[in-house]
């Protein structure tokens, strides 16, 4: 079985400063895994170089959707629209949903890829636009009762409590139909009780819809419970890769990041 995200000997120099040297990473369909290490260890660099915001020095990202045959695409500087389109969606360490709309209207930007209507269908309001509009509000609302947001469907984002905008983001992403869901620090901020809720989310992500997860996270908890593999870097570098029981025994992986 080919990989669904391979990245091989990736690296991203600015100036004189390696944020990410040489790394590999696999992710086969179906797994959650975790990207740890310390602050400026490259993680969301990782990450921007994966989704298009910044194009790799060195190396090569390459993705094979699920279910389909052929060469794997080499996505390397593609735009983060492109990038998206190709079956690979994300989330930020700062919360980046549009706080003066509607829930609803949130998770319909992320659906504005499946809209087919012209201009012209839009000014003139004609049948096939408006069962295409009406299509889009009941499968925007749809994902909200999956991910538990239904009751807030009216409220403006900003209104939402912190987990529930945290867990709003990532219905957004979902809402492009990808693959592979890739989630920067979901936990931030976390209280228990928000935690608990995105674990289960996440699993209902990964065993439900099918999604392959990779994420990044500081919450050793949270990766330790949800993790089948964990890929550790540190100054840039991939120090460790392995299971959560692994991970936690590796020396380096202790010295560096986890404690004495």
């Amino acid at each position: 079985m080919k990989p669904i995200l391979d990245v091989k000997d990736m690296s991203m120099v600015f100036g004189g400063l390696r944020a990410v040297d040489k790394v590999n990473l696999h992710i086969n369909e179906g797994e959650i895994v975790a990207l740890i290490g310390p602050n400026g260890a490259g993680k969301t660099t990782f990450f921007n170089c994966i989704t298009g915001v910044y194009t790799p020095t060195e190396g090569d990202i390459l993705v094979q959707r699920p279910g389909t045959e052929g060469e794997p695409k080499r996505i390397n500087g593609l735009k983060p629209n492109v990038i998206n389109n190709n079956g690979l969606a994300r989330t930020f360490q700062n919360i980046r949903l549009f706080s003066s709309m509607t829930v609803l209207e949130n998770v319909m930007i992320g659906r504005h890829h499946a809209l087919k209507s012209s201009i012209l269908g839009s000014m003139f309001r004609v049948k096939s636009t408006k069962e295409e509009e009406e299509k889009l509000i009941h499968d925007s609302y749809e994902l909200l009762k999956k991910i538990g947001l239904e009751k807030f469907v009216n409220d403006q984002a900003q209104n939402l409590p912190y987990g529930a905008q945290r867990r709003l983001e990532i219905a957004r992403a979902m809402a492009t139909d990808p693959f592979l869901l890739l989630l920067d620090e979901p936990a931030a901020g976390m209280n228990p009780q928000e935690t608990n809720e995105l674990v289960d989310t996440i699993n209902f992500i990964r065993e439900e819809e099918g999604i392959t997860v990779l994420l990044i996270e500081h919450d050793m908890h949270l990766v330790m419970t949800l993790s089948e593999r964990i890929y550790v870097v540190d100054y840039g570098r991939r120090i460790a890769v392995g299971s959560p029981e692994e991970i936690k025994a590796n020396p380096e992986v202790i010295k560096a990041y986890l404690g004495e």
